[in-house]
């Protein structure tokens, strides 16, 4: 929880000025490589997202001038007023090494309809771009139904 917070410094800007955020990144791709530092690193070094993954992100942000909406995303969640319920959807939940840590207990407080769960030793936040092959196994998996 202290690294998070040491780093999370993303979460609260999106989550309070996300359009002075979005100007410089649909001013320039500099400020998108600067602000996409977090594939690189997402604060701890261990990401294991290569440059030509990262630039092929900022370019699809920057070319397309969708950062705004993703960063947006973060202030409408902060801001929507929904009270939390717990959800009984069919869920599956992936953990990996380098990234938050899901405490299964109030996961499974949370989302009573957990049919799957798996942690992983490789792979962080960005697991889609990190280990992909895992990704796609655990999602076969899930909705196998086994």
């Amino acid at each position: 929880m202290q690294w998070f917070q040491k780093v999370g410094g993303y979460n609260q800007m999106n989550g309070s000025r996300p359009q002075t955020v979005a100007v410089g990144l649909a001013d320039s791709p500099v400020a998108q490589l600067a602000y996409d530092e977090l594939f690189n690193s997402f604060g701890n070094g261990t990401s294991l997202v290569t440059e030509e993954q990262i630039l092929t992100q900022v370019s699809l942000y920057w070319l397309t001038n969708t950062a705004a909406g993703a960063v947006r995303y973060h202030f409408e969640e902060a801001h929507s007023g929904a009270e939390p319920r717990v959800s009984a959807a069919r869920t599956g939940v992936q953990v990996f090494a380098d990234d938050f840590q899901t405490i299964k207990v109030f996961a499974e407080r949370d989302n009573t309809g957990i049919v799957h769960w798996s942690r992983h030793e490789r792979g962080g936040h960005f697991a889609v771009l990190e280990v992909p092959d895992a990704v796609v196994t655990d999602l076969r998996v899930f909705f196998s139904g086994h």
